[in-house]
């Protein structure tokens, strides 16, 4: 398969966390110019290594600087063709049952998670319509489609929305030959899992119940990325690819 990307331009958000940074990279090997956004920064010589990546420091909460970073690459680029939101933050011990859950933990969750989705789009969207052309995928999670006996209610909840407003896009903006969807990672080996390096039977024992016997890498997320946002998927919007092994096709 020809995945044909040269002088498209992308935003990643959650740029320098492990799935964004394996998108950012797989993006500039492919041609494509990347604005990486995150409030961490890249690796020593990433950038010098990835040319056709430059970062910016942006608080995705913050619209106004948001827009700011944003807008000034346009101005030099005059197009985004591209959008992949990465980002997300799971916080565990703290992300519990919505019954006990600290409410300033509930609304941060969903402000990093979701009003960030929906600041990307106010300002993104309407360049993509300018230039009648864009391919949106968002980071979703496998949590976002059932229940759990120890939850992370705001994490698993605010990444479900992010599936329904994804949809939205979808539907509202095919007439402008803008398409969205959601990836939907089972267990991926990323700092999000750091625990596994304190606890690594349990990762051992998370293998287990997968059937493809594997936690996920990032490169798996990214080389699904790279497939949704390319013109080989031309004809597929509003929908969701689940990447997590096989483990929720088990009864």
């Amino acid at each position: 398969m020809n995945l044909t990307f040269k002088g498209k331009s992308a935003i990643v958000t959650g740029a320098c966390g492990g799935m964004g940074l394996e998108v950012s990279k797989n993006l500039s090997n492919n041609q494509i110019l990347v604005l990486m956004i995150d409030l961490k920064e890249p690796p020593k010589n990433f950038l010098k290594n990835n040319q056709n990546c430059t970062y910016k420091k942006v608080d995705v909460t913050d619209f106004n600087k948001l827009k700011k970073s944003i807008d000034m690459f346009y101005k030099k680029n005059k197009q985004i063709d591209y959008l992949v939101n990465t980002t997300g933050v799971l916080w565990f011990n703290k992300d519990i049952s919505s019954t006990n859950i600290d409410p300033k933990i509930w609304d941060k969750v969903y402000e990093i998670n979701l009003k960030s989705m929906v600041y990307l789009s106010k300002i993104i969207i309407p360049k993509m319509i300018k230039n009648k052309f864009g391919s949106m995928v968002h980071i979703s999670s496998v949590d976002a489609l059932s229940g759990d006996d120890k939850p992370q209610d705001a994490y698993g909840s605010s990444k479900a929305a992010m599936i329904r407003l994804s949809k939205s896009f979808a539907i509202q903006f095919a007439s402008n030959n803008i398409r969205s969807n959601s990836i939907l990672p089972g267990a991926v080996d990323t700092n999000m899992q750091k625990r596994w390096k304190k606890n690594p039977s349990a990762k051992k024992n998370l293998e287990k119940t997968i059937p493809l016997n594997r936690v996920g890498k990032p490169a798996d997320i990214s080389n699904t990325v790279m497939f949704l946002l390319s013109d080989q998927s031309n004809y597929i919007t509003g929908t969701e690819f689940i990447v997590d092994g096989g483990i929720t096709a088990k009864p």
